[in-house]
């Protein structure tokens, strides 16, 4: 079952950035059409990430109590629906709203694929299975805002999201037919779906609470980038639809690398200190992007560059640091794998999208905007990684291998 399995998490997982990059260009034309400033626009992001991340606590343990089958095959099924809804919206709400929507599909099936690596492989084995999955998730940066460009300069905006109506009806034959049922035979399953007695023993582990809160400063810098680069590239800068989505793809590409060269990282280095490592480069990539604008160029091209060349380092400490992170975050959690899951999504997404939509609230620019996200929290969390009281907060705890 394992060797057939990956195949297919990588295949749904991609669900959740599709639904992110492929509109990516098409931002400032939207932003037009229905009359709305560039960071209304923006909360398009912002709401689908926290909808992900707040669906995450309603349906982890529907994962647990059902299983894993179910809950991706619902997913599926609103992703698509939400996705109608948002081509057809004539008013700005009715996005937002399909958005909403899309994010609580796309969490749907993000719980079922990082659930079923915790139920299929051991601690050590999931490091290396996330970075994959999370390798499979940075191709579509690199092709979705090309792809997206394409459908709109030909068909609008809107066929963007008829391209994921499409891609869910492929992924509901794939999961119907293909996915199997991963729920161990010991997962806590009985009992209200909804109680504190369900999350506690999650939510009192501290070490799962520093690991979550490591995810979520390296997702609140990538949403930072991602919902800031199309106001700043096309709407400041002046670049063209085809000029970014170039830009943003090359930056895909060194995370796509940055993602599958994690796992030869993880075994030279262990997980915890490539979470360093991880962290150590996100502050490089503020001081790089704070500098860059202080000393480097300020129109064309040239500062194009000079804001996405920053932005490599970021998403090479991105891909660095998701896999041990979400390992170790989890590794204590057999037994209710579904739950924990959920409540590292909800931390992680919920938490981010907050601190991406309180940013956009103040009057920074994109660069400076994104090198306080990137710095304020990987400092913080290095710093708490120094000092030895803290240890237990971070040190990596073993758990037996299945």
């Amino acid at each position: 079952m394992r060797r057939n399995l990956l195949p297919i998490l990588m295949s749904l997982v991609l669900l959740s950035p599709l639904a992110i990059d492929i509109y990516l260009p098409s931002m400032p034309t939207m932003a037009a059409e229905f009359a709305v400033s560039a960071s209304e626009v923006q909360s398009t992001l912002v709401l689908f990430l926290f909808a992900m991340g707040v669906g995450q606590i309603l349906i982890g343990p529907l994962a647990d109590r059902y299983g894993r089958r179910p809950v991706a095959l619902f997913g599926v099924l609103l992703y698509g629906a939400s996705s109608l809804l948002a081509a057809a919206a004539i008013e700005f709400h009715w996005l937002q709203i399909a958005r909403v929507l899309q994010g609580l599909a796309a969490c749907s099936t993000s719980i079922v694929v990082f659930s079923a690596v915790r139920d299929c492989y051991s601690p050590k084995e999931g490091a290396k299975i996330y970075s994959y999955l999370n390798g499979a998730i940075c191709v579509i940066p690199a092709l979705a805002p090309t792809l997206g460009g394409l459908l709109a300069m030909q068909f609008g905006w809107r066929s963007t999201f008829v391209f994921m109506t499409l891609y869910a009806i492929l992924m509901m034959l794939l999961v119907g037919y293909r996915l199997p049922e991963t729920r161990p035979a010991n997962t806590v399953s009985t009992g209200p779906l909804y109680r504190w007695s369900r999350y506690k023993p999650v939510l009192s582990n501290t070490h799962f609470l520093f690991y979550a809160f490591a995810c979520m400063s390296a997702m609140a810098a990538i949403l930072s980038y991602v919902s800031y680069s199309p106001v700043w590239l096309i709407g400041h800068l002046g670049v063209s639809e085809l000029a970014f989505s170039g830009l943003f793809g090359l930056n895909a590409l060194v995370n796509i690398v940055a993602c599958f060269a994690a796992p030869v990282v993880i075994r030279k280095l262990g997980n915890r200190p490539t979470a360093i490592l991880a962290l150590a480069l996100l502050v490089l990539s503020a001081v790089f992007i704070i500098a860059a604008q202080a000393f480097g160029p300020s129109a064309g091209m040239a500062a194009a560059f000079a804001f996405m060349l920053p932005m490599m380092l970021l998403c090479i400490g991105f891909a660095f640091l998701l896999g041990p992170a979400t390992s170790m975050a989890l590794s204590a959690f057999g037994e209710r794998a579904g739950t924990a899951t959920a409540m590292l999504g909800f931390i992680q997404m919920s938490g981010a999208s907050v601190i991406a939509g309180l940013v956009q609230q103040t009057n920074l620019t994109a660069p400076y905007a994104v090198a306080l996200v990137m710095g304020f929290f990987s400092i913080g969390l290095l710093s708490m990684m120094a000092i030895s009281r803290f240890d237990h907060w971070h040190q990596e705890q073993l758990a037996a291998e299945h």
